[in-house]
């Protein structure tokens, strides 16, 4: 374990509350229940989820009463820094020498996709909230994961869908050069050719790129219609930007395919009106989702929480309750309880959580304010459409999951 790690550890430790005497038979020991989020602290998904998980997933322990059976809960938090190697390293330590009992964020897909793999291993629950990639409850499944916020086929038929339906009929693809990335563009490219489009080319840009120009210039010699933005956090604020002043967005659509309040927000109102993006929630859709991001916010300095702040609670919460309603962290158990108990919070009702662990949220089509239109401080977005869940995921029987029968 690393300084810093070690660091995070013992403080989680001796921040957590007095063991209450157990009360349930099933399970009597006192010792705490382990959330451990591998996340990204300091690359270009730090904004839109990094500290603000472990904020989230707080919430959700505070609002369990701080302990479920008798015992505290613990939340952990580590940098994976987007490398599948580091979280390998990472997930294979805390649960052998820590005894965590779930894992949750991933960040990075890639990332994502090597904690899948060691808790299927080594059958520990495994929390996705931070990743996209389908291929998360497709063809590299787990019966031991939930997968949660998002999905690149959600994404992808979302905004895809809808601006090729709006005429939008040619593509080209600025991709991000690791697993979420070509997830993200093959199922976009499904999406748009299903709604009669065509696709006249990609290029894969590498992680934490600054200088998009590159790119740009090849999109822009292709005469797409649509620029398609394979990308995500920081890679998503610099090539919108930097699309801006190249004059691109004058004769192209930029398709922002995963794009996120904290996106908007470091843009500005300027720099984004206009642009259409897919999501699973919005601080301001509802009383309850303005309350909870306001608990959020007092503790991030303010700041509008996003879809993946959002659903590390959902999915901290619904872990516990299954918890407390198994009697016990046994894997299988809790498992069973998870998908067998319908997500209910502040922003879900009765969702279901299905099979091969994707959670069926409603997701939403979004279009960013100008600044004329902006009425209060974060009021960033109108609502264009609701997409129902049968319309949003993935069919059952065409992820390719092992485990699930024809």
């Amino acid at each position: 374990m690393s300084g810093l790690s070690r660091r995070i550890v013992l403080g989680g430790l001796a921040a957590a509350p007095l063991a209450a005497p157990a009360v349930i038979k099933a399970q009597t020991s006192s010792k705490p229940i382990k959330i451990g989020l591998l996340s990204d602290m300091g690359g270009p998904y730090v904004d839109v989820g990094g500290p603000g998980n472990k904020v989230a997933t707080q919430l959700a322990v505070d609002d369990m009463g701080g302990s479920v059976l008798g015992r505290p809960v613990v939340i952990m938090q580590a940098d994976d820094q987007n490398k599948p190697d580091v979280s390998t390293s990472l997930a294979r330590q805390w649960i052998d020498d820590e005894h965590v009992d779930v894992l949750a964020d991933g960040a990075a897909s890639s990332s994502s996709l090597a904690i899948q793999q060691v808790c299927r291993e080594k059958k520990v629950p495994y929390l996705a909230t931070g990743p996209a990639s389908s291929d998360l409850t497709g063809k590299q499944c787990s019966p031991y994961c939930t997968h949660w916020s998002y999905d690149t086929y959600a994404l992808a038929h979302g905004t895809g869908g809808a601006l090729t339906k709006a005429g939008g009929d040619s593509w080209f693809f600025i991709t991000a050069d690791y697993a979420f990335g070509y997830a993200l563009e093959r199922d976009t490219i499904n999406a748009v050719k299903a709604a009669g489009g065509k696709v006249l080319g990609a290029v894969r840009a590498p992680l934490g790129t600054s200088d998009f120009s590159s790119f740009l210039v090849q999109a822009q010699a292709s005469g797409a219609k649509v620029i398609g933005l394979a990308n995500a956090g920081t890679d998503t604020q610099n090539s919108v930007k930097q699309a801006a002043e190249f004059g691109l967005t004058k004769t192209s659509k930029l398709a922002t395919l995963l794009m996120q309040i904290s996106d908007v927000e470091a843009l500005g109102l300027k720099a984004s009106a206009g642009l259409i993006y897919t999501d699973s929630f919005y601080w301001d859709m509802t009383d309850k989702t303005r309350a909870w991001s306001k608990r959020w916010g007092d503790k991030m300095g303010g700041r509008v929480p996003g879809l993946l702040h959002a659903g590390s609670y959902a999915a901290a919460f619904h872990y516990l309750k299954a918890v407390k309603a198994a009697g016990s962290t046994d894997t299988d158990a809790v498992m069973a309880k998870m998908k067998a108990t319908k997500v209910n919070d502040f922003y879900n009702t009765d969702v279901e959580v299905r099979e091969d662990g994707r959670v069926m949220h409603q997701m939403y089509l979004w279009q960013v304010k100008s600044p004329a239109e902006s009425k209060y401080p974060h009021d960033d977005c109108t609502h264009l459409a609701t997409i129902k869940p049968e319309d949003a995921w993935r069919p059952l029987n065409e992820g390719g999951c092992y485990f699930i029968k024809a």
